[in-house]
């Protein structure tokens, strides 16, 4: 049986990764495969939350047995058949930074090898560049998605909006004597 997995990050549209993993490979050969993917840190505990469908959760598979087996024993036929629709895969629990896992059988797939999941598709850089500040064309609000040489359209002749004046406003104070304030500190 072989599974088509998208990788997504939480509110993010500017992110994903689609795999095709046969049922037989481990949690671990997993996530070996999307810690050497996206570049995620090799030196942190790791757990794969397994959720319904309907939300409930239905496991959670560590490098340690915390109730429903270990990663290296379970592979992923077993999980969806513990009732696993999707999961959170945790690749650094300390810090609770995670990615989302979406599973669907896929019976048109070739056959893959259970001891690597192939990458069919991506979008967007790792998510270590979303935390560092970097936001997706998708991600942007819509009063800023503009293409370079357009005109935005809510912007005034100076290329700053009104808030932005009543902020250069305000920070120009001047005191009783008529004189400006000067912050030494900017």
């Amino acid at each position: 049986m072989v599974f088509k997995i998208k990788v997504t990050l939480s509110g993010i549209k500017g992110f994903y990764r689609i795999y095709l993993v046969n049922g037989a490979t481990t949690l671990y050969t997993l996530h070996k495969q999307l810690r050497a993917d996206m570049e995620f840190p090799q030196d942190q505990l790791i757990m794969f939350k397994a959720l319904a469908s309907d939300g409930s959760v239905t496991g959670r598979y560590g490098l340690f047995d915390l109730g429903s087996g270990t990663v290296d024993a379970v592979s992923l036929e077993k999980a969806v058949k513990a009732g696993a629709a999707s999961f959170v895969y945790f690749y650094d629990v300390t810090n609770r930074k995670s990615v989302n896992i979406s599973v669907e059988e896929d019976a048109s797939a070739a056959k893959v090898n259970p001891d690597f999941p192939v990458l069919t598709e991506t979008k967007g850089p790792n998510p270590i560049e979303f935390e560092n500040g970097y936001v997706a064309f998708e991600d942007l609000p819509e009063k800023q998605r503009f293409l370079p040489g357009e005109e935005p359209e809510d912007m005034d002749d100076e290329g700053f909006d009104e808030e932005d004046a009543e902020d250069e406003e305000e920070d120009e104070e001047e005191d009783e004597d008529g004189k400006e304030i000067f912050d030494e500190n900017e």
